[in-house]
């Protein structure tokens, strides 16, 4: 089971104005919780140490909100100075994460266990000896606030293609994963994105899928607030 994990908590949010004028998107509510504690919380209870939060818009504000919490850790990895890109940020983290696989999470992702929970599945499944990164994956149809035409299509050894530009896939990434350092080898510097990374290990045969058990939610617009809390509100009932 990875100890650390790294958070992507930089980003400007634009779709979610104006929620994100005043207010960073890892911090707005669902729920009642902000999306980066829905986050750390399940990192904590998957038993993980320490986490690495990338920040830059209105950073001072998670760097605050942050500094309390002791499960996990928290350490800030501060991109004010230049937004690094989902790729970029990770290099830039890497001292920070040491050298065994980590977790890797957007901030805005969030989900619904069903069973064991999926990031327990991630880190039972994830093999270094094949793998340079295990994606969780969620279907393109019947997750919430999501209308896109998917990212991946996955062998059934579980090995993924990213879909071609006019075509259709079955599955989206749900924005968590466990990466192994290796993906990083002679990773381009300042902004990229991880996406060159994962396309690089495809074509290697070393980026596997996971399909999620439950319900992921995209909570990307103010109106997928809404839906998401509805989502979670009938999960407990």
């Amino acid at each position: 089971m990875p100890r650390t994990a790294m958070v992507l908590a930089a980003g400007l949010g634009t779709r979610m104005r104006p929620l994100t004028d005043t207010k960073p998107k890892p911090l707005i509510a669902v729920a009642g919780k902000p999306l980066l504690d829905h986050v750390l919380d399940r990192l904590a209870d998957a038993g993980v140490a320490r986490a690495v939060v990338n920040v830059h818009y209105l950073a001072e504000q998670i760097i605050a909100h942050t500094k309390p919490r002791t499960a996990p850790r928290v350490t800030i990895s501060d991109e004010r100075g230049l937004l690094l890109g989902t790729g970029g940020g990770v290099v830039k983290a890497l001292p920070e994460l040491g050298d065994a696989p980590f977790f890797h999470i957007n901030s805005d992702t969030i989900w619904i266990d069903r069973g064991t929970p999926n990031l327990m599945r991630l880190a039972q499944a994830f093999d270094p000896a094949t793998m340079d990164a295990l994606l969780l994956l969620a279907p393109t149809t019947g997750s919430i606030g999501y209308a896109g035409r998917g990212d991946f299509a996955m062998t059934t050894d579980g090995r993924l293609n990213r879909r071609s530009e006019r075509d259709v896939a079955p599955f989206v990434y749900a924005g968590a994963a466990i990466l192994s350092p290796a993906l990083f080898t002679d990773a381009p510097q300042g902004e990229f994105s991880l996406t060159d990374l994962f396309d690089r290990a495809s074509a290697a045969g070393r980026l596997h899928g996971l399909r999620l058990q439950g319900l992921w939610m995209h909570v990307g617009t103010p109106e997928a607030v809404g839906e998401a809390e509805a989502a979670i509100a009938k999960s407990t009932k």
